[in-house]
């Protein structure tokens, strides 16, 4: 241990003398840069137009003895460096204004000279509409606009109206930069453009993860050879200032339809979400609620990228919800059931499962009383009588939401369920699971309290289907609100309003046409399994059913 301290303590020693050997070290003379000039040429200037020709544009040169580079610091809140001490600037505040510019002309050492010159310039240039959609008149969110093909693209910067516009040699399909964690960030990017008197400004929230194309990777020191996400501190407020746009499709006769002709600028490196070093984008289409805009890319001033922003948040996996009330039995009539709503499934074995119960339509099985369809599994003998109650032909339907609330029966071996078929069952190669089979709930009364989510069709039926179980309590004593949201693109399956099962929609599946609703109890079967020996009756109780589209 002591030779481990003395190795320690020499160590440090050596550090200590090295860094006062660095120290030592000389940088030459350090001088402060002297004699600093800076020079403003305004563009178009002359005796009939002394504040220039309206473009604003301004081109600053400054020189001092013993300076190695120069920064302009402007009084709008922008700043370039430029080493060579020269810096074109476009002004854009409307009308005749007044701007102070500092320049910071630095030496060995970082010591530094500043001096400010001003100028009178005049600016032509407005599009106060851009600001107000930009901004909403105060201050606005803007999202990718994830779900829609080509929000992120690239293309020429050509005259070609073909080739303009959306990217025209690639475009992402919707959520494609989410299939990877690696580049999942760039759909949580959220730009705010504010209105603060007269000055734009911008700030990207992108929780500190920036997407980089992969040419700029190396800005971060990455070397993954794609298009992913970095640790990249994005924030701050930045200045955006407006300007007309000079490329080569803003001169096309057909301008009108390829560009806004504004271009944004975006001061101290800011940029749009995907790190591609561009700090200006060309406004091509912008509305209240979706702006398209592309960055012509100074290393191959022929390519652009294309980005298209909503300021609707796009969710990838929507939850579609339906509120207009189409269909609805709240059993709120004694005694049988409303005939126009319900039919029956008559006879023994239920369907294909091995299940111990006759279906009959008795009131016995099957009744309205006191607000609630009461469906009851009753034994006899050795034999056992429930009911199934369905709307076939009589309410049928593709798409919707479904709610049914209701309380189970209790004991081992029944098997009550909520669930729809596909009304096409009995066409000739429609037969089950062709048809398809959404159960909303199913439950074992051997394994209390656990409810099932399933969904039958070929390839995913019988033992294989595709399903999944949420646990509840006094699934037999209390009232649980049993549900499903089906829709063009899922089938979602939840009790008490919490999700639990959820499956694509899509034409490879037979979930895109007529169903209809079917409530039994069943008894013992494949599923129920075996039949408690004390078994004599238990009901399942529904207070309402209801469809929604």
């Amino acid at each position: 241990m002591n030779k481990l301290k003395n190795y320690i303590l020499l160590s440090l020693t050596l550090i200590l003398t090295f860094s006062c050997q660095e120290e030592d070290k000389s940088f030459g003379d350090i001088n402060a840069p002297t004699n600093l000039v800076i020079q403003a040429e305004i563009q178009g200037q002359d005796s009939s137009n002394p504040y220039g020709d309206g473009s604003g544009i301004v081109t600053f040169t400054a020189h001092a003895n013993n300076a190695i580079s120069y920064k302009f610091v402007f009084s709008d809140g922008t700043s370039q460096n430029a080493p060579n001490g020269t810096y074109k600037k476009r002004f854009t505040q409307t009308g005749i204004n007044v701007y102070n510019v500092t320049v910071v002309a630095s030496g060995k050492g970082g010591v530094a000279t500043n001096g400010t010159i001003s100028v009178e310039v005049r600016s032509d240039f407005t599009d106060d509409e851009a600001i107000d959609f930009l901004t909403g008149g105060a201050s606005k969110n803007w999202y990718w606009s994830a779900s829609e093909p080509g929000h992120l693209g690239v293309g020429p910067n050509s005259t070609d109206e073909t080739q303009n516009y959306f990217g025209f040699w690639y475009q992402a399909a919707p959520w494609e930069k989410a299939a990877s964690p690696d580049s999942s960030c760039l759909y949580d990017n959220v730009l705010t453009f504010t209105k603060d008197g007269d000055v734009l400004k911008y700030q990207l929230d992108n929780g500190g993860k920036t997407f980089f194309n992969t040419a700029f990777e190396g800005v971060v020191g990455g070397s993954a050879g794609s298009d992913m996400c970095y640790d990249y501190d994005a924030s701050g407020v930045k200045i955006v200032s407006l300007s007309p746009s000079e490329s080569v499709v803003t001169m096309n006769a057909n301008a009108a339809t390829q560009t806004r002709g504004t271009l944004m600028n975006f001061s101290d490196n800011g940029f749009m979400g995907y790190y591609i070093g561009q700090s200006t984008y060309e406004i091509l289409s912008l509305t209240e609620n979706r702006m398209v805009v592309r960055a012509i890319m100074g290393n191959d001033p022929a390519l652009a990228w294309y980005h298209t922003f909503t300021t609707t948040q796009p969710v990838q996996n929507p939850v579609v919800d339906y509120t207009n009330l189409v269909w609805f039995d709240e059993f709120d009539v004694d005694g049988a059931p409303d005939p126009n709503k319900w039919g029956y499934d008559l006879g023994a074995g239920g369907w294909g499962n091995a299940e111990a119960q006759t279906y009959t339509n008795s009131a016995t099985n099957s009744v309205v009383s006191g607000g609630n369809l009461v469906i009851t599994a009753i034994k006899s003998g050795s034999d056992y009588n429930s009911a199934r109650l369905k709307s076939e032909n009589k309410f049928e339907f593709t798409y919707g939401k479904v709610e049914v609330r209701a309380k189970l029966p209790v004991g081992g071996g029944t098997w009550p369920a909520i669930w729809m078929l596909g009304a096409n069952y009995d066409q000739a190669g429609f037969s089950w699971p062709a048809c398809g089979e959404i159960d909303i709930m199913e439950h074992k009364g051997n394994v209390p309290n656990v409810i099932h989510g399933t969904l039958h069709y070929p390839g995913n039926s019988g033992g294989n289907a595709n399903g999944n179980t949420t646990t509840i309590t006094n699934a037999s004593s209390e009232f649980h609100i049993y549900k499903t949201i089906w829709s063009p693109t899922s089938i979602q399956i939840f009790v008490d309003d919490v999700l639990f099962h959820s499956v694509p929609n899509s034409n490879s599946v037979p979930f895109n046409h007529d169903f209809f609703l079917i409530l039994n109890v069943a008894m013992g079967g494949t599923f129920g399994g075996t039949i408690d020996p004390a078994f004599t009756q238990s009901s399942m109780e529904v207070d309402y059913v209801r469809v929604y589209q």
